[in-house]
């Protein structure tokens, strides 16, 4: 008895060890990725591609953040795995994978608005737990992180979600895809659950958004048609300021829908949006 509870304790050091280093990797990955992106923003920035349409955008600064930040990474954990949205893919045999949004936000950014930042997370991968978290926003001079089971952090201050008002007093904000037949079913069901709400805001990062549920600044958040990149970080600071996260009702969020919000509003806004159809096109 006494050797497997000195068995447990050492893998549980084993495993806060591992926090601590993925956290600083990834703050120091972020800080650096976002650097660049302030810093560096021509004045003539350019769309270097396009993704799923023609107004859903890749630029120059999407590409060499993600060079950036991956070669940080494997730098510093050569045998992690790597999935970076412009298209960093590693398998890894280390049992530790980086999910990597170098831009979120990138038209923002494109148009010089402020609301863009850069998303690292690190998850096992054999279970997709999420260990680790950071977004960096540049332009509001904010770092969020949080790491399992410890609470989500501003900078150095713990922050926490808002206490639940009724739903009809929530502030809740969401995105929109670049298809156009899912915009079109997405401002349908905007038009049906703003008379529900006390406002609906659109910003235009994800990771941004769901950062503003872990501190306070939104009730809620919800969006269809999300990647793991998107979300892998947003979602963990979220659920570490001690709001809920998920899908469809009984569903972890994914690309199908993502619903974040302070406990008390969570369950009405889920119900709400199943109701609408939020979850198909």
């Amino acid at each position: 008895m006494r050797e497997a509870k000195d068995e447990g304790a050492r893998e549980d050091t084993a495993v806060e060890s591992l926090k601590d280093e993925l956290l600083a990797v990834a703050l120091d990955a972020a800080r650096q990725a976002g650097a660049l992106l302030r810093d560096g923003r021509p004045a003539d920035l350019a769309v270097a591609a396009t993704k799923t349409s023609s107004v859903d955008v890749v630029t120059e600064m999407d590409l060499a953040a993600e060079k950036l930040i991956t070669g940080l990474l494997t730098a510093a954990r050569p045998h992690d795995g790597v999935l970076g949205e412009e298209g960093a893919s590693v398998e890894g045999t280390s049992g530790v994978r980086w999910v990597v949004d170098p831009l979120d936000g990138t038209v923002n950014y494109l148009y010089g608005r402020p609301e863009w930042s850069v998303s690292i997370a690190a998850e096992l991968t054999g279970t997709g737990e999420r260990l680790v978290g950071v977004v960096e926003a540049p332009m509001r001079g904010e770092t969020y992180h949080a790491a399992l089971g410890r609470g989500a952090r501003l900078g150095g201050e713990v922050v926490h979600c808002r206490p639940s008002p009724p739903l009809a007093q929530a502030l809740v904000a969401t995105g929109f895809g670049y298809l156009r037949g899912r915009r079109a079913a997405q401002a349908a069901v905007v038009g049906a659950l703003l008379p529900r709400v006390r406002d609906i805001r659109r910003g235009g990062s994800a990771a941004i958004d769901l950062c503003d549920v872990a501190c306070g600044r939104l009730d809620g958040y919800y969006e269809r048609g999300l990647n793991p990149w998107d979300l892998a970080a947003g979602d963990l600071i979220a659920r570490e300021a001690g709001a809920l996260t998920g899908g469809r009702p009984g569903e972890a969020g994914s690309g199908e829908l993502m619903v974040a919000a302070s406990p008390g509003v969570f369950g009405p806004l889920r119900e709400a949006l199943e109701e609408l159809g939020a979850w198909h096109d």
